[in-house]
């Protein structure tokens, strides 16, 4: 079974969320209008609702991520959830205990939800594929593969800003070929049917046949940026680097970093974001960062409500276990 099938039941429900590949408009439409209705519970003076309460979320971060786990943490926290993050770095994992040892373990502690971060491809699937049937799987980004919920904060975004998909026109730039970041959002993207979709990057930072993503290629930053709406910068995944693929950071700013001159070719009104951490200085200028055409930290405000829907969503389609009292 396909990693798309397996995170659907027989009525085609979504059970599980590893990747937006293979997933219809109809699945991310119900994601972003559930996201919409959640948005304003941060502003309530008790930002819970009784969603999630009695279930357990587990946070299985092998990776770090300040910014994803504490989003996870309080969309799950905000669904009244009770919420366990596991500290890899000082788990049994160190000491030479198999992940799938570890699931069992922590499965028997009765949860519902596992939220999985891990450096490898296809960690999110293993794990959706070893849980007991009631139990629902996150995928916090898995290596070079897929971080979906990136993808649908991102898309959430731009919908606040530019509802109508058919016309936009969406420049993606920087590591293309270390970002899963930019793989799931193309495929969001194409799945709700952007108009225009382009990657902007040197030849050592795009994937052999990226073209077959449904994306048209640049290596000229201002041709690539030419009457787009949405400007979306990577930051340089220098960790997943092999080789010396750029010559310095600061060429590569020279080249494709992002200032308010090179802002200028795009429409008026687009909007500039970017999945963090940024690299000021080396991807994008300070003053587009924290400019008015920035929507950065509302990226941030709305991967809460995201991961809210995704978590009630997917939970909501999950059969009680057996015996398990209503």
């Amino acid at each position: 079974m396909s990693t798309a099938n397996m995170q659907l039941d027989r009525q085609g429900r979504l059970l599980h969320f590893l990747t937006v590949e293979g997933l219809s408009r109809r699945h991310l439409t119900e994601i972003l209008d559930t996201a919409e209705s959640l948005r304003g519970v941060a502003e309530r003076r008790v930002k819970k609702l009784p969603t999630l309460h009695g279930k357990t979320v587990v946070n299985l971060f092998f990776e770090a991520s300040t910014r994803t786990r504490t989003t996870f943490e309080l969309a799950a926290k905000r669904l009244s959830a009770d919420v366990l993050t596991l500290n890899i770095a000082h788990s049994s994992t160190v000491k030479g205990e198999s992940l799938l040892d570890t699931l069992q373990n922590i499965e028997a502690m009765q949860c519902d939800m596992f939220v999985v971060r891990h450096q490898q491809s296809g960690a999110a699937e293993f794990v959706a594929r070893h849980v007991k049937p009631h139990i629902a799987v996150l995928n916090a980004g898995d290596g070079r593969h897929a971080h979906p919920t990136q993808a649908m904060l991102d898309v959430f975004t731009i919908r606040r800003h530019k509802p109508d998909f058919s016309v936009l026109q969406v420049a993606i730039v920087g590591d293309i070929l270390h970002s899963r970041v930019a793989r799931s959002l193309i495929r969001a993207l194409n799945i709700l049917g952007a108009a225009d979709i382009r990657v902007i990057a040197p030849r050592t930072l795009l994937p052999a046949q990226v073209e077959t993503l449904g994306v048209r290629v640049f290596h000229d930053l201002r041709r690539g940026l030419q009457d787009v709406d949405v400007v979306v910068m990577l930051r340089l995944q220098k960790e997943r680097m092999e080789g010396a693929l750029l010559p310095t950071e600061q060429e590569f700013f020279q080249r494709y970093g992002l200032t308010e001159e090179r802002l200028e070719l795009a429409k008026p009104d687009a909007i500039v974001m970017h999945p963090g951490p940024i690299n000021r200085g080396v991807e994008i200028d300070s003053r587009v960062a924290d400019g008015p055409r920035s929507v950065i930290l509302e990226q941030v405000t709305n991967g809460i409500a995201v991961r809210m829907a995704i978590m009630s969503i997917t939970l909501g389609n999950h059969a009680r276990p057996t015996g398990e009292n209503s």
